[in-house]
C-alpha cells in the first residue's frame, strides 16, 4: 500500500517545513517540501509529529498494566495510541514477587506480538522513604537472584528497572541489571550527590520521573538530582501535567539536560481518560479528583491522568519550547533510550510510519501506525 500526504507541516528534529510524506509498505519511504509531486491526502496545513513514545506508563481507560491482564492491556495501548502514543512501555510497580513474575510473563506475549516495547519495573527495590504510591510493605533490598528471575519470566522483554541505588546490594544489583541489556533508572531514592554518582557509574542512565520520589536540589546539599542533570550519560524524564511539576522546572532541566536528554513522559495509571473516582495502583487504592491522584491513604500523588499529547502541547503552550524540540522529548529521545530509534521517534525515510497529525490547537487530529490509520 502507497499514501501520499500533501499540504503538511511537517515536523522534524531539525524544524518545521511544508511539504509531502509518502508511506510505502507501513515506511516512510519520501519525505519532501513544496507541492506534492503526485496526488495525494491533504491535510490541509495541518502539522504532523512522529508518534510519541511513552517509556512510563501504568495504565489507562480503566485498566492496569500491573494486574497482567492482557485484554486490560491491550485496552490501554489501544486508549493511548487514540492520543498518539504509538509506542509503549508497561510500568509494573511494587508486588510480591510471585505476582510480578506471572504479569512480568502475561505482558512479555504482547511484547511478542509487538504490542508494548517493554516491561519497566518500578519498584520493588526503592527507598522507603520515597516510595510515593508504593505499597511499603512489599519493599524489599534490591535483589540479583530475584531480578535474574524476573528477567528469565520476562524472556528477553524487561527493559527498565528503577531502583534505589543506596540500598543494600543495589550497585550490584544496577550492574546486573545493565550487563543483561536492561536499563538502570535512578528513583524514588533518598541517595546522595555522590551515591547517584556512584550509581551513574555503575550503569545507571536514566532518571526516573526527575523530580519526584527524589531529595530536593539545595546548594549545600545536592542530591541526586543535580548529579543526574549534569551527567551526560543520563536522560531525565519529566512528568509535564502541571502536578507533578511546575512547568518553570520543566523548563529548568530542560535547560540543562537539553531536548537530547529530556523524555517527556505520563506516568499514567488506570484513571486515566475516566471520570473522578476510586481507582487502584498496584495493591494501593487511589482516587482521583479534579484530574489528580492521590493515594486514599496518606495522600500521596499516585501516579498521573495524562496522556503524551497534553504533555507535548503543554511543552509548547506552558514551557514554551518550540514544536520541533517538544517533539523530539516526546518522540525521539524516549527512543533513544529504549535503543529503537533506528525504527520509530522520528519522520525519517525508512523508519516505520507511526504519525500524529495535529489540529492547529495541537490537539490530535488523527494517529497513524505502522502505515495504518488508527483514527
Amino acid at each position: 500500500m502507497s499514501i501520499t500526504l500533501a499540504d503538511a507541516r511537517v515536523v522534524t528534529p531539525g524544524g518545521v517545513h511544508e511539504g509531502w510524506i509518502t508511506i510505502e509498505d507501513g515506511r516512510f519511504t519520501h519525505i519532501g517540501r513544496g507541492q506534492a509531486p503526485r496526488d495525494g491526502h491533504s491535510l490541509a496545513g495541518r502539522h504532523v509529529v512522529p508518534g510519541f513514545v511513552d517509556i512510563h506508563s501504568h495504565g489507562g481507560a480503566g485498566g492496569s498494566f500491573p494486574s497482567g491482564d492482557q485484554e486490560e492491556a491491550r485496552r490501554i495501548a489501544a486508549f493511548h495510541a487514540r492520543h498518539g502514543t504509538t509506542t509503549i512501555m508497561a510500568s509494573l510497580v511494587t508486588a510480591a514477587p510471585s505476582d510480578l513474575a506471572r504479569a512480568t510473563a502475561a505482558l512479555a506475549d504482547l511484547c511478542d506480538d509487538g504490542l508494548l516495547a517493554g516491561i519497566h519495573f518500578e519498584g520493588p527495590y526503592i527507598a522507603r522513604s520515597r516510595c510515593g504510591a508504593h505499597d511499603p510493605a512489599l519493599l524489599r533490598d534490591p535483589s540479583t537472584a530475584e531480578l535474574a528471575d524476573l528477567l528469565k519470566a520476562g524472556r528477553g522483554h524487561v527493559r527498565m528497572l528503577t531502583i534505589a541505588p543506596e540500598l543494600p546490594r543495589g550497585l550490584d544489583t544496577v550492574r546486573a541489571a545493565v550487563s543483561e541489556g536492561v536499563i538502570a533508572a535512578l528513583g524514588h531514592s533518598d541517595s546522595t550527590y555522590d551515591q547517584a554518582r556512584e550509581a551513574i557509574d555503575a550503569g545507571c542512565t536514566v532518571a526516573t520521573h526527575l523530580y519526584n520520589a527524589l531529595p530536593p536540589l539545595h546548594h549545600r546539599d545536592p542530591g541526586p538530582m543535580a548529579a543526574l542533570l549534569q551527567d551526560e550519560r543520563v536522560t531525565v524524564e519529566l512528568i509535564n501535567d502541571g502536578v507533578h511539576v511546575h512547568p518553570a522546572m520543566v523548563g529548568l532541566a530542560h535547560g540543562v539536560a537539553g531536548t537530547a536528554r529530556t523524555a517527556l513522559i505520563t506516568d499514567a495509571m488506570g484513571a486515566t481518560g475516566m471520570g473522578d473516582g476510586v481507582y487502584r495502583l498496584g495493591s494501593m487504592e487511589v482516587e482521583v479528583s479534579g484530574g489528580t491522584a492521590r493515594l486514599v491513604e496518606g495522600g500521596a500523588i499516585a501516579g498521573s491522568t495524562l496522556t503524551m499529547d497534553v504533555a507535548f502541547r503543554r511543552t509548547v503552550e506552558q514551557v514554551g519550547l518550540p514544536l520541533a524540540e517538544a517533539s523530539v522529548m516526546a518522540s525521539l529521545t524516549p527512543a533513544r533510550v529504549l535503543g529503537v530509534d533506528d525504527r520509530v521517534g522520528s519522520i525519517a525515510v525508512g523508519k516505520d510510519a507511526d504519525l500524529v497529525v495535529l489540529n492547529d490547537d495541537l490537539t490530535v487530529h488523527s494517529v497513524m501506525r505502522q502505515g495504518t490509520w488508527l483514527t
